[in-house]
């Protein structure tokens, strides 16, 4: 059977088997969106978040932090301003400064800002699981996936020796079968 004529259900099931600690799902869940309100401050400050991202990608972080800055104090209420600046900050390995701008923007999010919250919840997670705080990459990473992010799901994996040995035990065991 091929998987495209699984039924929803057991496409859960599977899940649930490979990624044992997931909650089982019926649906799949879509990346999350933002949905903010387009005042004039929002699409001024998405203009300057859009090139402080290019230069960030150009290695011009400076210029690109200076420029969320910029954007931050027109609109400091705008959690993926925070969220792409700890980006900057964790390229120039400033990881407190991004772990305290990753917790401002989970705290700035509303219903609109579902995509926003999903990416603050990954990075903070990855910066928790960078400083060995494991138990709290856990929970940034369980929020992240509940969100539908399927890079958290794979962390969450990794982060549960148990679920690890499982899936690399079935997979052996699906390879000798297939």
């Amino acid at each position: 059977m091929a998987s495209s004529e699984l039924s929803a259900h057991d496409r859960a099931v599977l899940n649930c088997v490979f990624n044992p600690n997931l909650p089982v799902e019926e649906s799949e869940q879509a990346e999350p969106t933002d949905n903010e309100d387009l005042t004039p401050e929002t699409l001024t400050t998405k203009k300057m978040e859009l090139e402080a991202i290019k230069l960030a990608e150009k290695g011009r972080l400076r210029e690109a932090l200076s420029m969320l800055n910029r954007a931050l104090e027109i609109a400091p209420r705008r959690p993926s301003l925070y969220n792409n600046r700890a980006h900057v900050y964790q390229y120039l390995r400033q990881f407190e400064a991004a772990l305290d701008d990753l917790t401002e923007s989970i705290n700035l999010c509303t219903e609109k800002h579902r995509k926003t919250l999903c990416h603050a919840y990954c990075q903070r997670g990855v910066l928790h699981k960078r400083a060995k705080r494991t138990e709290m990459a856990r929970e940034d990473f369980e929020r992240a996936a509940r969100l539908g992010s399927k890079f958290a799901k794979a962390q969450l994996v990794e982060l549960n020796p148990y679920a690890a040995l499982c899936n690399q035990m079935l997979l052996q065991v699906m390879e000798k079968l297939g």
